[in-house]
């Protein structure tokens, strides 16, 4: 191909536009999934409705609400949150906690490997949620830096989880739209010799030099916690800051106190130093957990929660009462929700005090804590009674951060596992599609009471569910109008007079870059038929193209927003976005050149 390919017909254009659009807006984490996807379908369907192309009806662009790799992905995130529930991972962390107190250097690689080994069955989000609290305690117990160990572990159940076709659902999605562009469908197992061969190298990194570009942050998980939460000090009139200038109220503490802003009544008053407080005020402040009590005890105030002061008249008061933290995971009561919404204080008996999102600013102005909705990835500082912190710390809905192993188990724990391993052996064999197979899981985890339907309902993350959809509905637009033809006639223009092998690596490089900017779901759907097209202009297999799809929209590791579990790991280990920068990008670029490598080997000699 000598000449830049000619623009394509107008539809095309106008949805290239829209995929350029719509990759931006994924991009931008401030934005709701699910709302830009919402918007993204909204505007296909619309747009094909008012200005019809072809005998292309808009109606088809719902079918990726039944699509087949939908269900499964939904189904399979319902039987991970089974398995959660029900504590069957139980035993796999007891041992590995057993094993860390012995061997750490030894235990950190088994680690990796068990977490790489189950994320290719399981979301890697309920093995994250397992291993967090047991490496975080055992790193406490010996006096080292969780930051050391925690990402590690979370790359590498995203390495594990590229070796199955149920391991993420970005393999699904991979899968079924290469199926329906004329594919041979891929078995559970079908890349499992490139993805293991790559997992070994990159979890050979992950041992032995990712924990040396990670800083030794120490932690005070032990006594409190070491990053800095947002929380209101309400002044009574007891107060000795009432009456008094901002100023003169931060002397009291010694100077260390930053006040963001004062709330007075329904109005926002400006934290300069001359502002004379009064009696209701609520200064907005932002410390550690320590600190943010210290300045409660030299203003005589009082850290507001939500709408309860925590006082000598309220009972979460009692001589007990000891600070925690609690990190919010997907599926929980208090995932997409708020505090008052979850009924939280009334059903735990803890009041929430402070809320810490990777650095970000949580509260908008006129919010109170019990309204700002959570994420999966916060970590809430909890002040209560310790007998009601135990509870909290059994109950699987909830990581507790600190240096007590204390895993959920329940008589359900043996079922939901076995649950799970017939739907795996079903897909493995043959004898069912993996929708099916994990679907009808799903209805034995309800009936049996394995899992709630409220909670399978939770486990279902909107974010993923209307991604996948509206992705679908993008990719079909695309390929009807033939936006996908010019986009592969593009990408050879720039790579001709390339070798396969160059062409594949490229491709491959250029999914791991769009997967950590944008979802990795749309970068999925949109590169599958590129690479079958590439692959049948070069007259070359369309399997190892295919897969270099697969592979690179796997690689999320360079940035914290890149892949969901990345947030609960930077909010758990106190990362900042460069630590994801330093040890995610090498990590990338080795696992390229390895896939590169294997691909090329297994496929284009």
């Amino acid at each position: 191909m000598s000449e830049f390919p000619d623009l394509p017909n107008l539809h095309a254009c106008a949805t290239l536009l829209l995929t350029v659009l719509a990759l931006y807006a994924f991009a931008k984490e401030k934005w709701m999934l699910e709302i830009t996807s919402l918007s993204l379908l909204v505007i296909l369907v619309v747009g094909f409705a008012v200005f019809p192309y072809a005998d292309f009806d808009p109606i088809d662009l719902f079918l990726g609400f039944a699509n087949e790799a939908l269900i499964a992905v939904c189904a399979l995130m319902v039987l991970g949150q089974g398995l959660v529930r029900t504590g069957a991972l139980e035993p796999v962390g007891r041992l590995l906690g057993s094993l860390w107190g012995k061997a750490p250097f030894l235990s950190l690689l088994i680690t990796l490997v068990v977490g790489a080994f189950l994320s290719a069955f399981v979301n890697n989000t309920p093995i994250v949620v397992l291993l967090l609290p047991i490496l975080i305690s055992v790193c406490l117990r010996n006096n080292s830096s969780p930051a050391r160990v925690l990402m590690p572990m979370g790359f590498a159940t995203l390495v594990g989880g590229m070796a199955t076709t149920i391991g993420t659902s970005t393999n699904l999605l991979v899968v079924n739209v290469a199926a329906e562009l004329g594919m041979q469908k891929f078995s559970l197992f079908h890349f499992v010799l490139p993805a293991s061969i790559a997992a070994s190298v990159g979890i050979l990194y992950l041992w032995l030099v990712a924990p040396r570009l990670l800083p030794e942050r120490a932690s005070e998980l032990a006594d409190t916690s070491p990053r800095l939460f947002d929380a209101r000090l309400l002044l009574p009139e007891t107060s000795l800051a009432v009456g008094k200038t901002l100023g003169e109220a931060i002397a009291l503490t010694g100077g260390d106190m930053r006040v963001v802003r004062v709330r007075r009544g329904d109005s926002i008053v400006m934290p300069l130093p001359d502002v004379m407080l009064r009696t209701g005020d609520r200064l907005r402040v932002r410390d550690t957990p320590q600190n943010l009590k210290s300045f409660e005890e030299a203003l005589r105030a009082e850290l507001y929660s939500g709408e309860t002061k925590v006082d000598e008249q309220h009972p979460l008061s009692a001589q007990n009462q000891t600070l925690a933290e609690v990190a919010v995971v997907q599926g929980s009561s208090l995932d997409r929700a708020n505090l008052a919404y979850a009924r939280f204080l009334d059903r735990y008996q803890l009041a929430v005090i402070a809320v810490h999102r990777a650095g970000k600013e949580v509260w908008r102005p006129k919010e109170e804590i019990h309204e700002v909705i959570l994420q999966p990835g916060d970590v809430l500082l909890l002040q209560g009674a310790k007998d009601q912190l135990l509870s909290l710390k059994r109950s699987p809905e909830f990581l507790v951060l600190d240096s007590s192993i204390e895993l959920p188990s329940s008589d359900k724990a043996n079922l939901a596992l076995a649950i799970l391993s017939a739907v795996v052996l079903l897909a493995a064999t043959g004898m069912m599609p993996i929708a099916i197979a994990a679907i009808a899981g799903c209805a034995v985890m309800l009936i049996t009471r394995c899992l709630s339907l409220g909670g399978a309902i939770r486990a279902i993350s909107p974010s993923v569910y209307f991604v996948v959809a509206a992705s679908l509905a993008l990719g079909m637009a695309l390929q009807e109008t033939g936006a996908t033809q010019y986009m592969t006639d593009v990408f050879l223009f720039a790579t001709q007079g390339s070798g396969p092998v160059v062409v594949l690596s490229a491709l491959m490089l250029l999914l791991a870059v769009l997967t950590n900017v944008v979802s990795n779901n749309a970068a999925a759907v949109i590169g599958t038929p590129i690479a079958i097209g590439i692959a049948q202009a070069l007259q070359l297999p369309a399997e190892p193209f295919v897969l270099a799809v697969l592979f690179g929209a796997n690689m999320s590791y360079a940035t914290p927003m890149a892949y969901k579990t990345n947030l609960l790991v930077m909010s758990a280990g106190n990362y900042t976005f460069g630590d994801f920068v330093k040890v995610g990008v090498p990590l990338t670029i080795l696992m390229w050149l390895t896939l590169t490598w294997v691909l090329a080997t297994l496929y284009l000699q």
